[in-house]
């Protein structure tokens, strides 16, 4: 039986060029701007009532989270709930929203046809990481952010590769992407968590220094990638929420 897949809305190539166009305004103005600044402008200026923050509540999250609570706590945060979460991670995302004050965070599920359909057994991390991906965060994402002009993102380019180089806002086919903490160091994360007194994810002081789902994270020995942990063994690197179709 063919699986149904949630579509993606076609956005025509005019469209996705003035997108282009927008992003690349936007990033030649915020470029050198603080991450306050640029978040500030996002939210209350460029996308007003339009714009949620997408949060996996890992080991660098909070900064971001409580950068955006300033400015509005009541801005929608998405939080995609892969039900292969580690328990420390869903226990975190409970214990700082509470301590953000977020009011509108919202825990975003696949759909359970579809789980049945294509996942039953639960085991499809095993077969095809990327397709387990596309399922429990890309379709779901795609999904909630239908009523969203843009969303922000917490990627930083010390993570490097494909994040080496990003700007402060980009386009993708849909949305414009806000990447505020884009110059922010390991640092410099750090030195903000401390100076706000924000709670730090359990793993965090286990090795755990990127945090997924708990089947595709390990921990990072001293000296490794950020990263390293994440589909260790494999030449996947992202979950595939960054493309250009979401």
């Amino acid at each position: 039986m063919t699986a149904n897949v949630i579509p993606l809305r076609r956005i025509e190539p005019p469209e996705t060029d003035a997108l282009d166009a927008e992003a690349r305004r936007y990033a030649m103005r915020f470029n050198a701007a603080p991450a306050e600044e640029i978040l500030r402008f996002a939210i209350e200026e460029a996308f007003p009532g339009r714009i949620a923050l997408v949060s996996s509540f890992g080991a660098e999250s909070a900064a971001l989270l409580h950068l955006v609570a300033q400015i509005d706590p009541s801005t929608p945060v998405i939080f995609l709930d892969t039900g292969k979460h580690f328990a420390q991670t869903l226990s975190y995302r409970t214990r700082l929203a509470n301590r953000l004050g977020l009011t509108d965070v919202r825990d975003i599920h696949p759909l359970a046809e579809e789980m049945e359909s294509r996942d039953s057994d639960g085991d499809l991390w095993k077969r095809d990481a990327d397709v387990c991906c596309t399922l429990r965060k890309v379709e779901p994402l795609s999904a909630a952010l239908a009523g969203f002009d843009a969303w922000i993102t917490g990627r930083k380019q010390f993570h490097g590769g494909g994040r080496a180089n990003l700007p402060s806002f980009e386009a993708n086919a849909t949305h414009i992407k806000v990447n505020p903490l884009i110059r922010w160091t390991s640092g410099d994360v750090a030195d903000y968590a401390q100076q706000h007194e924000l709670p730090s994810h359990p793993l965090a002081a286990q090795g755990y220094p990127s945090i997924g789902c708990w089947p595709c994270t390990h921990p990072v020995a001293q000296g490794e990638d950020i990263r390293a942990g994440r589909w260790r063994g494999a030449a996947k690197t992202e979950c595939g929420i960054h493309g250009r179709t979401v």
